[in-house]
């Protein structure tokens, strides 16, 4: 027995469901035996991992926005789930810059309508609130930043995450603290930097790689020396589950907020990962043209100290810098190759990734 097994036969709802995180976290959800509801906006053109995965199927598949307060009501009355992840969010930091009122109505107000829903519910219910790494007050410090340090941003999504913790907080502490038999418990956990196969996101290193690469094209690479703590997609998901896990089972982990980041060694510069991505594909080409007007847009280093999760849920990553990498780039030159069976690829990466947590000890796995 794992402990995942908590979540077979059970009502889960996932918002941004059809994302890159959310489309993962949906196929590992549904090998494990959950009823999947899924929640988020209509599909856009182009690639999309949830949608190579056909599992629109296999869920009850809602498309809304989470602003629409009286719809996300209605819905979560209906599911009466026993588990919720919140992953809605306009996620990227140079589309912030562009439409700042969507990233913060989105990443504040949507997590602010699901809390408020929350409030209604008759059942008993877990909730993992997902924000980000950036809702940390960034000093380029070279060690990693605790779940108790202050919170910031300077960039619009950097920003509206830090704002949507405070909510998260406020609401516990208005509406979800105090007598041990509440119904609801709640925690919400930071993660960044997540790479992986399926994430086709404008303004990322590897979605740009492997397109251009496909078509034998050169990549241009904006911000080579930028410092980022890579870690696979499966990672903080397997934290994600963990704290949802333990949230059931220990009283004091409600409220509480926890970092899921890779191991200290794999901090890599841009230019390093696409380096290693080069050893796992053929005929690659990049130019490394730091571009000044996009250094708004991203900060150089950030890390977190994921000191907390090892201590009070035992979790910790399991890949190795090369494993992260490896399976990312595994998983794109399979999709190129043979588009129609991406799908059991997608799945059996997920038993891959539980089989090597399994040889390494992570106790979730064992």
């Amino acid at each position: 027995m794992t402990s995942f097994d908590c979540f077979n036969n059970k009502s889960i709802l996932i918002t941004g469901h059809t994302g890159f995180k959310g489309s993962w976290l949906t196929a590992w959800l549904l090998s494990l035996g959950a009823n999947v509801t899924g929640i988020s906006l209509p599909s856009q053109e182009g690639n999309s991992h949830f949608e190579s995965l056909d599992a629109s199927k296999s869920i009850n598949d809602f498309r809304f926005d989470i602003r629409n307060f009286n719809l996300l009501k209605d819905k979560i009355s209906e599911i009466r789930p026993d588990f919720i992840f919140h992953l809605a969010a306009q996620a990227i930091v140079k589309e912030s810059y562009k439409d700042p009122l969507t990233t913060w109505s989105t990443n504040c107000i949507g997590t602010i309508n699901l809390l408020d829903c929350a409030r209604d519910l008759s059942n008993s219910c877990t909730i993992v609130m997902i924000t980000s790494d950036k809702c940390y007050e960034n000093n380029e410090w070279i060690w990693g930043y605790r779940e108790n340090d202050r919170l910031g941003g300077s960039d619009p999504y950097s920003s509206s995450k830090a704002a949507a913790e405070l909510a998260i907080r406020s609401y516990f502490r208005s509406y979800f603290s105090g007598s041990k038999d509440n119904s609801i418990r709640i925690a919400s956990a930071r993660a960044g930097n997540v790479i992986g196969g399926g994430d086709w996101s404008p303004h990322r290193i590897v979605p740009d790689c492997v397109k251009a690469w496909s078509t034998k094209k050169t990549v241009s690479i904006r911000n080579p020396n930028a410092t980022r703590p890579w870690q696979h997609v499966l990672e903080p998901l397997s934290g994600y589950l963990l704290l949802a896990s333990k949230l059931t089972e220990i009283e004091n982990l409600n409220g509480e907020s926890f970092n899921f980041g890779p191991n200290s060694d794999n901090n890599y510069s841009v230019v390093e990962l696409v380096r290693k991505m080069s050893e796992n594909w053929d005929q690659v080409k990049w130019d490394e043209s730091p571009d000044l007007a996009e250094s708004k847009y991203e900060s150089t280093l950030l890390k977190l100290n994921c000191d907390k999760a090892l201590d009070k849920l035992n979790w910790k990553s399991a890949l190795s810098f090369s494993e992260t990498v490896e399976m990312t780039t595994e998983w794109y030159k399979s999709y190129y190759e043979k588009k129609s069976t991406i799908k059991l690829f997608t799945y059996d990466q997920i038993s891959k990734y539980a089989e090597i947590a399994r040889k390494n000890n992570i106790k979730w796995a064992t």
